[in-house]
């Protein structure tokens, strides 16, 4: 497994709090999978694409025929520049026909983060999306910031962001070695009081979790 960063609590430097994430989900029909991912790795590295792949995962559970691409960006605007160039496309992602639906979701990082690093880091994905009340973001930030520098000692997250539209959000994503490992790990913080972070669940309205597997060329496997 690689190294993951350091995270102490303390906030990144304005360049690395400026850094935007956009987590994408491709939705096809079963049959038509391969046809709808194939074009996913050109689409993102074509020589007119802005940002970085970072993940590229297919949803185990849920809603099935589901792809999640997360990719980086340098700033608001380039993040901006690459939305024009798929809304104006006939075929983003590569995909074609074989889309039935396509939903692109921008994202800052929490204040504290650093700047997601790919590398071989478990061989399962969990993807959690809390819809938080209103106004909930602020003492959500502050109970992570409590509680994430110690589980990400024994339990490295990928990232932990905050919706830039829409409801008030929080997404992370977590790797494991396997389900048995997630489980595992989470029954034992819970029993040390190490997590949830302080004032976290009261600032919930509620939550999904994906659990996704990475694809083959993914930076983050």
């Amino acid at each position: 497994m690689d190294t993951p960063p350091v995270i102490t609590g303390d906030d990144v430097s304005p360049a690395q709090q400026a850094l935007r994430y956009e987590l994408t989900t491709l939705a096809f029909r079963l049959p038509d999978a391969d046809r709808a991912t194939a074009g996913i790795e050109p689409w993102v590295g074509a020589s007119d694409a802005e940002g970085r792949l970072l993940g590229c995962w297919e949803g185990e559970n849920g809603p099935l025929g589901r792809v999640y691409v997360l990719r980086g960006f340098d700033d608001d605007a380039q993040l901006a520049r690459e939305r024009e160039r798929a809304a104006h496309s006939r075929a983003p992602f590569g995909a074609g026909d074989h889309l039935t639906d396509l939903t692109m979701n921008g994202y800052a990082p929490f204040p504290f983060m650093p700047p997601v690093v790919t590398g071989a880091f478990g061989s399962v994905y969990e993807i959690r999306d809390y819809h938080l009340v209103p106004g909930g973001l602020p003492a959500t930030i502050d109970g992570w910031r409590q509680a994430l520098p110690g589980r990400h000692v024994v339990d490295p997250v990928t990232v932990v962001m905050y919706a830039l539209d829409g409801p008030a959000r929080i997404v992370h994503i977590w790797p494991f070695s396997g389900l048995d490992e997630r489980v595992a790990i989470r029954r034992r913080l819970y029993a040390e009081g190490a997590w949830p972070p302080p004032g976290g669940p009261e600032h919930i309205a509620e939550a999904v979790s994906m659990i996704a597997w990475p694809l083959p060329g993914s930076p983050l496997h």
